[in-house]
């Protein structure tokens, strides 16, 4: 496998522009990535990358072999993926990509229970709120909370989330409840800010009756993790927009409030995306159908335990 290995170390030094960061990816040193590279390079009898203290750019010889190192290994994971099949023994490692709100409630609780199940599979778990690369950055499986656009990936419905405006009742004691969407911008409420490369969540679509419509909103506070503005919203620094699963004890006993209410936000889809290439992989399959079946009935769980409306 020494020859796969340092095809993969290529792939993702060219995907990820970066040894070190390549090295990380594959859980080895930069030394050894650096060696594999090397070692290909030798083999090939041509350079694969440009390498310079600032950069590190493919070659043309590195762009072209980009696209047959892609190929070999997608057959190698095909091939493999049939022989699993085959022995009924799904095995391997996964890489696993969540937000943190759905990662930290749902999925990362039930890895181990799915580890005791599936002994022979390893699970490799990311957890942000920032925009995930499915297919660059490597992974088998990625859960996406949004509003689903184009994509050449294979999309997996979970649920629709229904989502709210809400903060904590000092909050509204200070600032009063906005009536809909025009009085929160025109009142200049403190809206908290969900901010991270390629956000869009400072721009919050409502439905009115006249349709969907984008409110630009501002506030003091901003971050890359939901749950702290959660926690901040229950502090009364502010309004939030939140997945109704994410806040149903909170506005149930209280400590969070509904606002703005006749123009509540635009529903979000959870869903499960993964590479084409990867719906025959066993590993694959039945991790998704794991966690689909328990992420389902954790919602409805925590829905009816709230006695909220879905």
């Amino acid at each position: 496998m020494a020859y796969v290995d340092c095809l993969k170390m290529f792939v993702r030094v060219y995907e990820l522009g970066s040894m070190s960061a390549a090295a990380r990816d594959l859980r080895a040193s930069p030394a050894v990535a650096s060696s594999r590279i090397s070692e290909l390079e030798k083999h090939l009898g041509v350079r694969l990358f440009n390498r310079t203290t600032r950069a590190l750019q493919p070659t043309e010889n590195g762009r072209i072999f980009y696209e047959g190192a892609c190929k070999v290994l997608a057959a190698i994971d095909e091939a493999e993926a049939t022989v699993m099949e085959a022995s009924d023994t799904p095995r391997g490692t996964l890489f696993v990509a969540a937000p943190l709100g759905i990662g930290r409630r749902f999925i990362a609780p039930a890895v181990p229970i799915f580890k005791d199940q599936y002994p022979q599979i390893d699970v490799r778990l990311r957890m942000s709120d920032r925009v995930i690369d499915v297919t660059g950055e490597g992974l088998d499986l990625a859960f996406h909370l949004g509003i689903l656009e184009d994509s050449d990936l294979k999309v997996r419905m979970i649920a629709e989330c229904p989502r709210v405006l809400c903060a904590a009742p000092a909050y509204v004691a200070r600032r009063g409840n906005p009536a809909d969407g025009e009085a929160l911008v025109r009142d200049r409420h403190e809206c908290l800010t969900l901010r991270f490369p390629g956000a869009k969540e400072f721009q919050w679509t409502l439905v009115t009756p006249d349709g969907p419509r984008r409110y630009e909103i501002s506030g003091p506070f901003e971050s890359d993790d939901g749950d702290v503005l959660t926690g901040w919203a229950l502090d009364g620094r502010g309004i939030v927009l939140k997945p109704l699963f994410e806040v149903a004890n909170h506005l149930a006993e209280g400590r969070l409030v509904p606002v703005a209410e006749p123009t509540p936000p635009m529903p979000v889809q959870l869903s499960a995306l993964s590479p084409h290439r990867k719906l025959k992989d066993p590993k694959v399959q039945v991790f998704t159908d794991f966690m689909v079946t328990r992420i389902k009935a954790d919602l409805e769980a925590r829905m009816a335990t709230a006695q909220l409306p879905r």
